[in-house]
This record gives C-alpha cells, structure tokens and sequence, in this order.
C-alpha cells in the first residue's frame, strides 16, 4: 500500500515539474518587412544579377544579441536588383549585401577595417533601404535579338561600370593584388521559358558562352560582340534571354563565387 501511495506521490510531482514542457510558446511570429534595392551609385540604374546563390546575397545580423551573434539565415536579391523579406522580427539589424561589385565592407590581410558601408537600420513595420554600389560591368544588349532556323543570335556590348584606377585602389589594400582581377573571364547567352532566366534558370539545350584566356578581352570591351544559342528552339515556342558577362574576381573575397552583371531580360518568339 506504501508503494502504492508513494508511486502516485512520486507521478504528482513529475507532473507538476514537467508542465512547462507542454507550455505553448507564446512569442509572435516574425511579420516585420524589409524592401531593399541594389543601385549604380552613377547612373542609379538597378543593377541586375541572377536569382539565387550567384546573384546578390543579402545578410542580416540583430545587433541586439551581441558582437558575437549569428547571422539569420541570408537571401537573395530578384533578378532587377531588387530584395524583400517579409518575415523579420522586430530589431535593430546590420545590413549587409554581396555582389557583382566593388565590396561594401573590405579590410586588410590582418583584419582591419578599410570601408565599411553596410548599413545599421531599425526594423519595424515595412522598412525600405538603398544601396549604391559599384558595379564591376555594364552589360547590354545593341539591337534586338534575331532568330534564324530556331537559333537566337545576339549583339552584347561590355562595358567597364568602375574605371580599372577606382578597382585598384578599392580593392588592392585588401591584399593579395592581383591585375588579372579584372579579366572578363566570359559571356553568357542563357536561355529560358522562364522570364527569370539567368544561370539559376536556363535550358542548358539552347544556353550558350564564349569564354575568354587572360586579358584578351579588354580589346573587345565597349565593342559589339555577336553570340548565338545552341541547338534548335522548337517553332512556335515563347522564350526569354538574357546576356551576362564576369570578371575574375570573387564577391566576398576568397569564397570562390564569381557573380555576373546582366542585362535586361528580353522575351523572344520561335517563328
């Protein structure tokens, strides 16, 4: 009888201790917004990039935890250069992004600091920012695209959107210099049915590059380069493309990602 006594004794009080496990959590779930937009700080244009892990990398650190917080979980700017993210807790935040252009936080070989233009905002509501950057190039299309017998062919020019001086001296107190940075390294012509083609979104049947050795490309820079997809587009078919072109220099420094600038996206009918 004593062991039974004490059996219901000893599952009262587990019971009791226990009940915060089952306590529903009562914090409100992340509903505040964050619209960004990413431009050429000389001409405001958008810079346009792909969407996804290649594109523009947007991060974001609550500084209300700390120096030594982690980082939430990062996202992506949209194909027009565009960010949004709709599910933010209320905080102060550093905002950080990483692209196809001349970094916005940069530091020496031994860590310490050179520029720092990430921005410390406060998130409440529907929050807007702006950046403006430096873009590395400036691609676009002359003309419009042809098609002849299911193939698109297209005139691209590249340009230089900071002057090789401006690079040097942005990037060379970082360490490690190096000229062939700025080699454009190649041309894309993706193809898609998708109005987000870029490199996340392409036909790999139709999508087609010209790659370039060294610096033999700064001959072509400014002029018209002609570039034609592969295989054969099916007739009747509605399709979108869009030029892309690099420099061999990766965006943060030493992650090995090598980002395009694009050019618009043009939609284009299969005759």
């Amino acid at each position: 009888m004593k062991r039974i006594a004490f059996y219901f004794l000893f599952c009262g009080l587990f019971s009791f201790s226990s009940c915060s496990l089952f306590e529903l959590d009562n914090y409100d779930a992340p509903s505040e917004t964050l619209k960004g937009e990413v431009v050429d700080i000389a001409t405001g244009e958008p810079v346009l990039t792909d969407q996804g892990s290649e594109g523009i990398r947007v991060r974001l650190t609550e500084l209300s935890w700390g120096e030594n917080v982690t980082p939430n979980p990062d996202f992506y700017c949209m194909s027009d250069g565009t960010f949004q993210n709709t599910k933010i807790f209320k905080g102060r935040y550093n905002i950080r992004i990483d692209g196809p252009f001349i970094p916005i936080i940069r530091e020496d070989e031994r860590g310490v600091p050179i520029a720092d233009e990430t921005q410390n905002i406060e998130i409440k509501g529907t929050t807007v920012v702006r950046f403006e950057v430096q873009p590395f190039l400036k691609v676009e299309w002359v003309g419009e695209p042809s098609v002849t017998n299911g193939k698109i062919k297209a005139k691209v020019r590249v340009t230089r959107a900071v002057s090789e001086a401006d690079f040097k001296a942005k990037i060379e107190p970082m360490g490690g210099y190096s000229s062939s940075f700025l080699n454009v390294t190649d041309i894309q012509l993706f193809v898609s049915y998708s109005s987000s083609v870029g490199y996340r979104a392409r036909d790999d049947r139709w999508s087609s590059k010209i790659e370039y050795s060294g610096s033999s490309f700064n001959a072509l820079l400014g002029q018209i380069v002609t570039i034609e997809s592969n295989g054969t587009i099916p007739s009747g078919q509605t399709v979108f493309v869009r030029a892309a072109s690099r420099i061999n220099y990766d965006t943060p420094k030493g992650s090995g990602t090598r980002r395009w600038n694009y050019s618009e996206p043009v939609q284009v009918i299969i005759p």
